[in-house]
């Protein structure tokens, strides 16, 4: 049985739904899959004007944590992390730089990678997010795979790199039919393929 991981940074809980939706997936196409989100790091104050980060925060605050361990334990990861300026959050990004010493022992190689992300517009850095996340995985010495154009929902949602959500402006936007068949197939992707590897 392929063991998943499924680690994300969510802040105004996009994130969060997507992640459930690719592990719930990952678990009926037969996978033991562990759902870690990476803590906030900054102070609830500072984000307290803003009524779904705080809601999100609220409500995973007490889930476990994302640790090293969960990547070590892992036959496969999916990320997630919301686009910021092109890039991933500075959260997800304090996260993957506390891997250096799992890095040095080479525990993070040879695991099956892919990622999802979102923003609040259609060309709000969602391909520079999961390209530039990938270049880290490449230092892993992990096995990116892609959704690619391997199914025909890829053609619907349109992102072969991973999975995007448009968030709207004001975070309105809601999962589409569209995303829910993109995660779904990346998680049966990711499953899939490690289940071969293993």
């Amino acid at each position: 049985m392929t063991k998943l991981a499924v680690i994300y940074y969510s802040a105004t809980g996009h994130g969060t739904a997507m992640a459930r939706r690719v592990a719930a997936t990952a678990e009926s196409a037969g996978a033991d899959v562990r759902v870690r989100h990476i803590a906030e790091t900054r102070d609830p104050e500072s984000f307290a004007g803003n009524p779904a980060w705080t809601a999100n925060y609220e409500a995973t605050r007490d889930l476990p944590a994302a640790t090293g361990d969960d990547i070590v334990w892992a036959d496969a990861v999916i990320f997630g992390s919301p686009t910021r300026f092109g890039n991933t959050a500075a959260q997800f990004r304090a996260f993957i730089d506390s891997l250096g010493g799992l890095w040095a022992k080479g525990q993070l190689a040879d695991k099956v990678y892919a990622a999802f992300t979102s923003s609040q517009t259609a060309h709000g850095g969602q391909e520079t997010t999961l390209i530039t996340l990938y270049i880290s995985l490449m230092h892993f010495g992990g096995i990116i795979v892609p959704p690619g154009y391997t199914d025909g929902v890829k053609f619907a949602d349109g992102n072969p790199y991973g999975v995007s959500h448009i968030t709207g402006p004001h975070n309105q936007n809601g999962l589409e039919d569209a995303t829910l068949d993109a995660l779904d197939h990346l998680a049966r992707r990711v499953v899939g393929v490690a289940d071969r590897l293993n």
